[in-house]
């Protein structure tokens, strides 16, 4: 019990400019994210992963509103950041390397890949944005709300017409 009260202690000292309680609260952090990290990112992207995670921990811990979420904002912010290393890697071997003059070869779109994107393309644009920074860029409907200037009950909305769509346009 008292290595959570020294880390409650630690935070609230970091959030208020402590380096040193700062640098306590990663140095604890780090095996347990990395434990984390090895579990949803592949293993050549579990260490960029982590010190992406502490860094954007070490930007935004004066925004985390409750204490007690720490552990879980620490876990998601470090999950996104295994999905965002995923998706780069699934773009870079979507596309093969040619040297052709006519230019680069797109392999041939199958299959549900290819239904996703005539979905996607089919709907309005601010209903294709939302769902792509949602889902594809894993923002958190916080972040979606200040990108998009939207109060959480019109992003909420929003988000939930255009997967309708998509639904619906799937279905078809």
């Amino acid at each position: 019990m008292n290595a959570a009260l020294a880390l409650n202690d630690d935070l609230l000292a970091a959030r208020s400019g402590d380096p040193r309680a700062l640098e306590r609260v990663l140095s604890r952090s780090r095996q347990d994210l990395r434990r984390y990290a090895e579990y949803h990112c592949p293993i050549n992207d579990v260490e960029d992963a982590v010190q992406e995670s502490l860094f954007t921990v070490s930007r935004k811990l004066v925004d985390l509103r409750q204490l007690e979420c720490f552990a879980s904002w620490l876990f998601r912010i470090v999950k996104r950041e295994c999905n965002r290393y995923k998706r780069i890697k699934r773009s870079l071997l979507q596309v093969p390397i040619t040297e052709d003059i006519e230019g680069p070869h797109y392999p041939e779109s199958k299959g549900l890949a290819r239904d996703v994107a005539k979905a996607l393309e089919s709907l309005p644009a601010h209903y294709r944005e939302i769902i792509l920074l949602r889902d594809l860029d894993g923002l958190s409907l916080e972040e979606l709300c200040s990108k998009l200037g939207l109060s959480l009950q019109a992003a909420k909305a929003r988000l939930h017409r255009a997967r309708s769509l998509a639904r619906e346009y799937l279905a078809a």
